[in-house]
């Protein structure tokens, strides 16, 4: 275990409106870090794990978005968690690296003596106090979080991933590759890290290094006009090419394997997949987060459900697996909910169907309408996805559709984008 003097810092990489374009139509109506999986907000998963983290003094959140968007949250997690969480934006793109460097002074502040660095849009069980562990244990710079095969890698989804080679006894990162054209390995960087604070001398010396690039360009016009596409800004370091491949096999880094779940969230239909990995792992972590009834004074719930405690649910409604229920949704009578995630807001009326959907804020579902899909959650339309105020009419059967908000629908429709 480490001392009582060695304190950690945690930062939370959030991004910004204009990397979250994948996720729209939700993203248009709430920054993709608050958008509810298993009714708490994404960024409040990898939040809560940190809080088990011995010695934490402080979690930031860097990200492009305006501090506005995150204000109300950052308050009201503080207080929940007795943790200082603060919102930090960045001015311009640094890169991955060059956004923890920019805040350096900041991070530095507690004397850490660790910092754990995540980023929010990946989904997983975030094992930090064990991967501290392992990190002290191992006396390295960085160490890594793997995982080996929960994600079936092939040659053509290789480019998706950043993948690497550690060594099998120690655990050493011996070569790293950020989306390879080619098979490199199985074991995926999850998105997690433990460094020391020896990560910023690093950062610097890309800086560094670039710099000095740079002026020797100045030397040769003609080598200046070569490279000046090519060239990245000094201050602009990522993590995984300028940091990771160069120190793999350089005893600086090293790996920790989780045997865990792990997804990337990046489309909305990846988000409800995640919303039912993290209501299956309340089951150990929260179970008072899980609803439970058998139909008679209350609906009849089957698998890992979650309902918000202002949300009215009739109580011959029929609910579950995999949903999640936001404030003030009304389920009407004989509703039957599979896989889905009803957000704010929304009316539900007598004996409507929804599966694999995530139905958007203040949207309406009447009376024996149906909103369904086929559940492929990689597919682009493999989940049905209402946006904000949709509203679809008595008896319709909406299916494997995206509808962005404000529409009503008043025929049936099926594999469609509507705009």
């Amino acid at each position: 275990m480490g001392t009582s003097e060695e304190r950690v810092v945690a930062v939370i990489m959030v991004g910004g409106p204009t990397k979250g374009t994948r996720f729209r139509p939700l993203s248009l109506n709430v920054p993709k870090p608050l958008f509810p999986l298993a009714g708490q907000p994404m960024v409040h998963h990898p939040i809560s794990a940190c809080k088990r983290i011995p010695n934490l003094a402080q979690i930031y959140l860097i990200g492009f978005y305006e501090e506005r968007d995150f204000a109300l949250y950052v308050s009201s997690i503080s207080n929940e968690l007795k943790v200082p969480v603060r919102y930090l934006r960045e001015d311009k793109p640094h890169g991955s690296a060059g956004g923890l460097y920019n805040f350096r002074d900041l991070i530095m502040e507690d004397g850490p003596s660790h910092i754990v660095l995540l980023n929010c849009d990946v989904c997983c069980s975030f094992p930090l106090p064990e991967m501290l562990e392992a990190h002290r244990r191992y006396g390295g710079m960085g160490t890594i979080l793997v995982i080996k095969g929960w994600v079936q890698v092939s040659a053509e989804s290789a480019s998706q991933f950043g993948e690497l080679v550690a060594d099998p006894i120690t655990n050493e990162l011996l070569h790293y590759t950020e989306k390879p054209e080619t098979f490199v390995s199985d074991r995926i960087n999850c998105g997690a890290y433990i460094f020391t604070p020896d990560i910023f001398t690093a950062i610097q010396d890309v800086s560094t290094q670039r710099k000095d690039r740079a002026n020797l360009r100045r030397v040769s016009s003609f080598e200046a006009l070569q490279s000046a596409t090519r060239s990245l800004p000094s201050d602009f370091v990522r993590l995984d090419q300028d940091i990771l491949s160069p120190l793999a096999g350089k005893k600086q880094l090293y790996t920790y394997e989780t045997m865990d779940f792990w997804e990337q969230i990046k489309t909305p239909g990846m988000s409800l997949k995640c919303s039912g990995l993290y209501l299956a792992q309340f089951r150990f972590t929260s179970p008072h987060l899980l609803a439970s009834g058998d139909g008679t004074k209350s609906a009849t719930v089957i698998g890992d459900v979650y309902v918000h405690p202002s949300a009215k649910v009739h109580p011959t409604a029929k609910i579950g697996p995999n949903v999640s229920i936001s404030a003030n949704a009304r389920i009407g009578a004989g509703v039957r909910l599979i896989s889905c995630i009803i957000l704010d807001d929304v009316e539900i009326q007598e004996n409507a169907v929804v599966i694999h959907a995530i139905v958007g804020w203040k949207s309406s579902i009447r009376r024996w309408s149906r909103v369904q899909a086929e559940g492929d959650y990689n597919a682009k339309l493999g989940v049905t996805i209402l946006g904000e105020a949709v509203t679809v009419e008595d008896e319709v059967v909406v299916t494997n559709c995206i509808v962005l908000p404000n529409k009503t629908l008043n025929v049936s429709v099926q594999e469609e984008i509507i705009l």
